[in-house]
């Protein structure tokens, strides 16, 4: 495995480093010395890193949670890792199931699920399926760069708007956009919700943090477009990062409530499991002035420890901190009016698909 050690950022990437897992038993690989160790001053630098995806192949494609946290208990991900290459994100941690790294890894060793629709299709169609809103975008993003060749979420909203089944989506890319014909036409029935993330409006910091993540402004302008469409649209402010993003959080409040947002929502940044290494790696990569200050304002928020997996506080947080920034929040959204509640989803238009190509009689 590769040493720990930060390495230097690299271009268009969101991890300096390819930390592998940690939950695997994989052996860790240190230079030591060998002649192989120093092969770039033989053969020169290795070839620039570039995004692979592989097909997958699963059995189902909803899945589930009980957690109390969030509010739906079931989700579709078309895809596994993310090219966005949020340094943040708190899926990354998944892919050491795959004895792949939640650094550069997660980020350019993607999984694809092109029958995704086909699964869900069937799944729809099950005599005891009981309808609930699904969310897309919870794990990875279901509109990253790759989505454009794949066209898999797209003909997922194609089989949800079909059965008018109610739809959650959660994206930080303005790529939504090309969905929208479908969007509004559900919208129109109460049946859609979409929530853009806008993590900062500061260019540089969203270049380093997202690297791959489209820029803050096509956020706020797809905002614009999915409110005039009639699409029922919010802004989240997540992660919140302390000493990163936090001085920002008005700022992104009044640009979004300009772009037409209904309501604002937020998350202190959680940092699970293997996020944390690669995060302070990040942090020493690009923030080395103010490194220790974060970390210990993380820290504070989550009871002294890198990260507090407990239901019910780990989305909140606790201290001084969480508080400070949760009343900021607050006070942001009333001033904007962007503290409505969203409009009730509706569940009660579901029709299932056609099983084994025959009609339900009732």
């Amino acid at each position: 495995m590769e040493s720990t050690k930060p390495l230097p950022p690299i271009a268009g990437r969101g991890a300096p480093t390819n930390l592998r897992p940690t939950r695997t038993g994989a052996a860790e690989r240190v230079a030591d010395g060998d002649w192989l160790d120093a092969a770039v001053d033989v053969d020169g630098d290795a070839p620039p890193l570039r995004t692979t995806v592989t097909v997958e192949h699963p059995k189902t494609i909803i899945s589930r949670n009980t957690s109390p946290d969030i509010g739906f208990d079931r989700s579709i991900n078309p895809y596994r890792g993310c090219e966005h290459g949020c340094i943040y994100c708190f899926a990354r941690p998944t892919h050491a199931f795959h004895d792949l790294s939640p650094g550069l890894d997660f980020e350019s060793k993607l999984f694809a699920k092109p029958d995704a629709a086909k699964l869900l299709r069937a799944e729809l169609a099950k005599r005891n399926y009981a309808v609930a809103p699904l969310a897309i975008g919870t794990n990875t993003d279901g509109y990253q760069p790759i989505e454009r060749e794949w066209g898999i979420t797209r003909s997922v909203v194609e089989v949800l708007a079909e059965t008018r089944h109610p739809l959650i989506i959660t994206t930080k890319s303005d790529r939504v956009l090309r969905d929208i014909d479908l969007l509004a036409d559900m919208a129109r029935d109460n049946l859609v919700g979409v929530a853009v993330s806008v993590t900062s409006l500061d260019p540089e910091i969203a270049r380093t943090l997202e690297p791959r993540a489209p820029h803050p402004r096509r956020r706020l302008a797809a905002i614009r477009q999915l409110i005039d469409a009639g699409v029922p649209t919010q802004v989240n402010i997540s992660p919140i990062i302390p000493a990163i993003t936090d001085h920002e959080i008005e700022a992104i409040m009044a640009a979004a409530a300009e772009a037409g947002a209904i309501r604002a929502s937020y998350i202190l940044m959680r940092l699970p499991y293997e996020v944390a290494p690669l995060f302070r790696a990040w942090l020493t990569a690009h923030y080395p002035d103010r490194a220790d200050k974060v970390m210990h304002m993380v820290q504070d928020i989550r009871g002294g420890r890198d990260n507090d997996p407990d239901f019910f506080t780990r989305m909140k947080g606790q201290g001084v901190w969480a508080q400070l920034i949760r009343t900021r929040v607050k006070r942001a959204a009333r001033e904007h009016r962007m503290d409505r509640k969203f409009p009730p989803i509706r569940s009660d238009l579901f029709k299932p698909p056609e099983r084994d190509g025959q009609m339900e009689l009732f």
